[in-house]
């Protein structure tokens, strides 16, 4: 886990928009504290599923059926736990199609009807994610959506670069105490609102490799970092 400095920019950018002894607030020191991680994610989502097509509406369905059992089965012989493994849809609608009318119209004609079954992976070894897809692909799917990388705690990388934030703050007003000939006092507010980024794949992350079974192509798949960033809006006392 990293933590990133502000730029010096920033912290230009934060005294002067609030500056060290506002006006209407005399006898504080009021800075903007920041501070932004990057963590590697330590899972990888994945919806896979299938699209069939049949006669009857049990047809379809079945078939559709059968090839999500085969992405279960796949997923569950690869390691994956049963928590980890979820149906995230199953649709059934009726097809039609265009045809020429007697009448030398066009007109729509039933044609049968379309499944769908999709199932959510989360996988804990992204490494495997291609080898994943590619015998999802082999075992009946033909749908691959929704790839995704994430923290299983979420809540401890947001508190940590809040607790970061607030650092900077001190440090902020700290030099800046200093910088006047003032001495720091307590602290009289803080106020965090909740700024976390929404977790991202960056460009220079994590690439994950695969070794695939000879005679078949990986799946390339780069898992990136997910970045968090935090603002803390603090209130120091001026002391005696």
């Amino acid at each position: 886990m990293k933590f990133l400095a502000p730029a010096a920019s920033l912290l230009l950018l934060a005294v002067a928009t609030a500056p060290a002894a506002a006006d209407d607030e005399p006898g504080r020191i009021r800075v903007i504290g920041r501070a932004s991680q990057e963590i590697a994610p330590d899972f990888a989502s994945v919806e896979i599923g299938v699209e069939s097509r049949g006669a009857t509406p049990a047809a379809a369905l079945d078939a559709a059926s059968q090839a999500a059992k085969g992405i279960v089965a796949t997923a569950k012989a690869m390691g994956v736990a049963e928590a980890d493994i979820g149906t995230s849809s199953i649709t059934l609608q009726p097809r039609t199609k265009n045809v020429r009318l007697p009448d030398g119209t066009m007109g729509e004609r039933d044609d049968g009807y379309t499944a769908g079954n999709r199932v959510r992976v989360r996988l804990a070894e992204m490494g495997k994610l291609g080898e994943l897809m590619r015998r999802t692909l082999e075992s009946g799917a033909n749908r691959i959506e929704g790839i995704s990388f994430g923290l299983r705690d979420p809540a401890s990388a947001d508190a940590a670069v809040q607790v970061a934030a607030v650092k900077d703050a001190k440090a902020q007003a700290e030099r800046i105490a200093e910088a006047t000939g003032v001495k720091l006092g307590t602290v009289l507010s803080i106020e965090s609102p909740p700024r976390a980024e929404s977790p991202r794949p960056m460009p220079y992350g994590l690439a994950m490799k695969a070794a695939a079974p000879r005679g078949r192509t990986a799946v390339p798949v780069e898992a990136g970092t997910i970045e968090t960033s935090a603002e803390v809006d603090a209130v120091f006392a001026i002391g005696r």
